[in-house]
């Protein structure tokens, strides 16, 4: 596949140690395939945005070298555009979630092979509020561990931080009151988290949903209501045959394609990683929105 103008996103704090090199190495593997190729490091938060916003349409591809925050960012200032372009993800970040849910390959270089495989599939984005996320939406245990991550740990440990950060989280983390409204059908009581997915991994484990999440128009919604190792563990192992049907009755699981969430007292709002946002949140899909390069294990 090749391409007339790209660009090419990357962070100045992108999760690789090598950040400098894996510029190099993808920019090497792409540029063969692009008749103008235009790099832009990216250094204060909102950058990434406010770039993809003005300048996205003057390009076929927007590639964007990062984690899930990198393109969390860049996606939300391509949503809006009438003519958004081609998206590749190139894995830069600590755990990729979103790049693992298109098939990607982890490894940077490889990544950018795959993006001229040509493989183009147009995939849902979930909007809460007036923002849009590729992965995920979350409150309450989710929330809580990203901001008790070490950032030092994060250097130095990579996905394990996360790890550590959820299992230090669970021992403190208190239930709050809800109520939600799924495609019209109300719902209240208590939980320890609420977590909308549109993506299917999580800190880089595969969550329990079909293969098309990303395709069917609609958010996978756990509610746990009772913390505790052996309900991750079920969420984490389980690999589905079909629609999956918590075993546990402190899990509850469901689709819908509109979702509004309140809680008794405003809490903070996970996004893609992004702590930023608080409840009351109204939530939609916008199916099939922008259109991604995948890879081979799409």
């Amino acid at each position: 596949m090749e391409f007339n103008k790209a660009l090419l996103i990357h962070h100045h704090h992108s999760g690789k140690a090598n950040r400098e090199n894996t510029v190099g190495l993808v920019a090497g593997v792409l540029a063969p395939a692009v008749h103008e190729l235009v790099i832009v490091r990216t250094d204060e938060a909102g950058e990434g945005e406010k770039l993809c916003r003005e300048r996205g349409e003057q390009f076929d591809v927007v590639f964007i070298l990062g984690g899930d925050g990198t393109v969390h960012e860049c996606v939300n200032g391509l949503a809006d555009l009438q003519h958004p372009p081609l998206i590749g993800i190139l894995p830069g970040g600590t755990c990729n979630d979103f790049v693992r849910s298109l098939g990607i390959s982890p490894d940077a270089e490889i990544a950018a092979q795959e993006m001229l495989a040509g493989r183009v599939v147009s995939i849902d984005v979930g909007r809460a509020n007036d923002r849009v996320f590729t992965n995920f939406f979350g409150i309450g245990l989710i929330s809580d561990a990203s901001q008790n991550i070490n950032e030092n740990l994060k250097g130095a440990l990579g996905k394990l931080s996360y790890f550590i950060s959820t299992l230090q989280t669970i021992s403190h983390t208190e239930p709050f009151r809800y109520q939600l409204e799924a495609d019209g059908k109300e719902m209240e009581g208590e939980a320890v988290m609420i977590y909308a997915a549109n993506g299917r991994f999580l800190g880089t484990n595969a969550l329990p949903f079909a293969p098309d999440a990303l395709q069917d128009g609609e958010l996978d919604v756990l509610i746990i209501h009772e913390t505790g190792i052996p309900l991750l563990r079920e969420i984490l192992s389980h690999k589905p045959e079909g629609e999956w049907q918590p075993q546990s009755e402190s899990i509850s699981y469901f689709k819908a394609s509109t979702l509004k969430v309140k809680t008794d007292a405003p809490m903070s709002a996970d996004t893609d990683g992004e702590l930023y946002m608080k409840t009351p949140a109204e939530l939609s899909v916008l199916t099939g929105h922008l259109k991604f390069l995948t890879g081979e294990g799409y």
